[in-house]
């Protein structure tokens, strides 16, 4: 009896075992694929911009200094005056200078008594050619000796070569400055010329051409943009910084313009090149012009990584240099959770 009622509870619980498998839905795997979108590349022709800034100064600026060294004894102008043509600005002490004068006069009288007694003598038959000639040469040495410590008496001093305003002074009186040391910086009255003196390195250089235009703006006048023009290209890079400078001239157009005032110039180069363009949310792991895309593989259901160079952003867009030639659509929405591996499914 017992034997029987084993085999019963047997049966039933097969069938129950049965029937649970049987009713019970099959499961699935969960859908690990990432959802993404995608954003087509668009192709489209532009000039690569040139961005740079600098301060505003007057087109005639002149940076007034002596030819020779010395004490500055008499500085006769402020900050602010205004001078005419001709006006005496400063002066440098003359003690050392008058010397020299007077030594280079002192030696030419003698050189010429001397060049007399060796004449007379040649014409006596005493003294030979050559110590005529020598005599000769030592007048004609001393006379320029002479006319050179005069030309440098006469310019111990500086005078305004043009009327306008002398807005700075770098030197006072007493203070040592040499030869060609910016003493007053003096801007010519009469005209209204102004330039912004631009720094840029030689790719950017070299895309500019006398009278390329640009935009210019400025943070004293924020609401207003100002018309620019190239009107000088260096022709060889500041050893201080390996940047050329590029003058660009500005018409105040009404306003009141200051030297220092600061600029922003964007340039118009007119180079324009063919640029695939893309939006700036399909850049992963930029840095500096590098960065990477994901591309959508519709055969495998995955992406590919690729690398970029980037030429240029222009708002939310990138223009691309290299890196996606043949390629049509590129990954935005989610390309930051992506890997090589990963499944993907694009949506609207």
């Amino acid at each position: 009896m017992k034997k029987y009622t084993f085999l019963f509870f047997s049966a039933v619980l097969l069938w129950q075992a049965c029937g649970t498998t049987e009713n019970q839905p099959v499961a699935t795997a969960p859908d690990e694929s990432i959802p993404v979108r995608v954003a087509e590349v668009k192709q489209q022709s532009m000039a690569l911009p040139i961005h740079g800034s600098g301060m505003l100064n007057y087109a005639s600026e002149q940076r007034l200094s002596f030819k020779i060294g010395g004490v500055i004894q008499k500085i006769y102008v402020d900050e602010g005056d205004n001078v005419r043509a001709g006006q005496l600005l400063a002066v440098l002490n003359k003690t050392e200078i008058d010397a020299q004068v007077s030594q280079a006069k002192q030696g030419l009288d003698k050189t010429e008594r001397d060049l007399k007694r060796v004449q007379g003598l040649y014409r006596d038959s005493s003294a030979t050619l050559e110590l005529l000639e020598n005599a000769t040469t030592g007048r004609d040495v001393a006379a320029d000796g002479y006319r050179i410590a005069v030309f440098n008496q006469q310019y111990a001093e500086i005078r305004a070569n043009r009327s306008g305003k002398i807005v700075k002074k770098l030197l006072n009186e007493g203070e040592i400055t040499g030869p060609g040391n910016p003493v007053l910086v003096l801007y010519e009255a009469g005209k209204d010329d102004w330039v912004v003196d631009v720094n840029l390195p030689d790719r950017d250089w070299a895309r500019l051409q006398m009278g390329t235009t640009a935009e210019v703006h400025m943070d004293a006048y924020p609401e207003k943009t100002f018309t620019g023009r190239v009107s000088r290209l260096a022709a060889a890079a500041d050893p201080a910084n390996g940047l050329y400078e590029v003058e660009l001239s500005v018409q105040p157009q009404g306003l009141r313009f200051a030297p220092g005032l600061f600029a922003k110039v964007d340039f118009a180069p007119r180079d324009a090149a063919n640029y695939p363009v893309i939006p700036i949310e399909a850049l992963v792991e930029g840095d500096g012009y590098s960065a990477f895309v994901f591309v959508p593989d519709v055969q495998n259901g995955t992406v590919r990584k690729i690398p970029i160079s980037v030429a240029f952003m222009d708002n939310n867009r990138v223009f691309v240099n290299k890196g996606l030639e043949g390629i049509t659509q590129v990954i935005t929405s989610g390309a930051p959770y992506l890997t090589e591996t990963k499944k993907i499914r694009v949506i609207q």
